[in-house]
C-alpha cells in the first residue's frame, strides 16, 4: 500500500500553547512537529509544573539554564541530559510560570530516510519504530540539539526544510487518523518524590501505539 500523500496543515498559534500544562499535554498527542526534513507525530509526553513539581527543572526557580521555561509559550526548552543527549520540551502557559511538556516519544511519519541517517550517525537503530522512541532519540531524529533551546514554534518564517538551521512548526493532528485514545501514568526516570503515581500521573501516551517508550509494564 502506498503511503497517504501528506499536506501541510495550519500550524497552531501561540494562544493554543497558553493553557494549563495538564490540559496542553494530552492535546499534544497526535500533533506533528515539522521541520528539518522530518515530520514527528507525537505519541508520548510528560507534564512538568514548575515550583509545584519536584521533578521539574523549574522547581527551584529561574536560572540561566531553565530561562526558556519561564518565557512565552510555544517555544522549545531544550537541555542536555547527563551530558549525553538533548531533550525537548514545549513551553506552556503564560510567561513567568515555568511549566512545560517533555516530548518523550513519537513516530517519524515523513522524512524517514533523513531520520534514519541521523540515528545511524548517533548509534544503533533496529527498526523504524525506534527512530524517535524516547526523548533523546526523538531529538536526534529531528536534528534538534541543546543549541536549539528557545526555538520558536510560532515563528512564521519556520519552514519544512532539511536545513539544520531551519525552524519547526507544530501542526494539529492529521484529520485522516482516528482520534487517539489516551492513557496516563507516572513519569519515568525521576526521583521517588516526583514519581508518586497518586500525585504525579502526568505521563500521557497514545494507548497501544508501538512507538511509546518505557518498560512494558508501564504501558499496559
Amino acid at each position: 500500500m502506498l503511503p497517504r500523500p501528506r499536506v501541510d496543515r495550519a500550524r497552531v498559534d501561540r494562544a493554543w500553547f497558553d493553557r494549563p500544562v495538564l490540559e496542553l499535554a494530552p492535546l499534544l498527542l497526535g500533533c506533528e512537529l515539522v521541520g528539518r526534513g522530518v515530520r514527528l507525530r507525537i505519541t508520548e509526553v510528560e507534564a512538568y509544573r514548575g515550583s509545584e513539581d519536584p521533578g521539574s527543572h523549574a522547581f527551584r526557580g529561574r536560572t540561566a539554564r531553565n530561562a526558556t521555561m519561564f518565557g512565552e509559550p510555544g517555544h522549545l526548552y531544550v537541555y542536555r541530559h547527563m551530558g549525553l543527549h538533548s531533550c525537548m520540551n514545549v513551553v506552556a502557559e503564560a510567561e513567568g510560570i515555568g511549566h512545560g511538556c517533555l516530548i518523550r516519544a513519537g513516530e517519524i511519519v515523513d522524512g524517514i530516510e533523513v531520520a534514519r541517517e541521523r540515528r545511524r550517525f548517533a548509534g544503533v537503530t533496529r527498526t523504524d519504530l525506534d527512530l524517535a522512541r524516547g526523548p533523546g532519540r526523538a531529538t536526534v531524529a529531528c536534528g534538534i540539539t541543546w543549541a536549539d533551546d528557545g526555538l520558536d514554534l510560532c515563528d512564521p518564517s519556520s519552514a519544512e526544510t532539511p536545513d539544520p538551521a531551519g525552524g519547526f512548526r507544530l501542526e494539529p493532528p492529521d484529520p485522516a487518523r482516528p482520534a487517539p485514545m489516551i492513557a496516563t501514568g507516572p513519569r519515568i526516570g525521576l526521583r521517588e518524590e516526583a514519581s508518586d503515581p497518586a500525585r504525579f500521573a502526568w505521563r500521557f501516551r497514545i494507548r497501544g501505539d508501538r512507538t511509546v517508550s518505557g518498560p512494558g509494564q508501564l504501558n499496559r
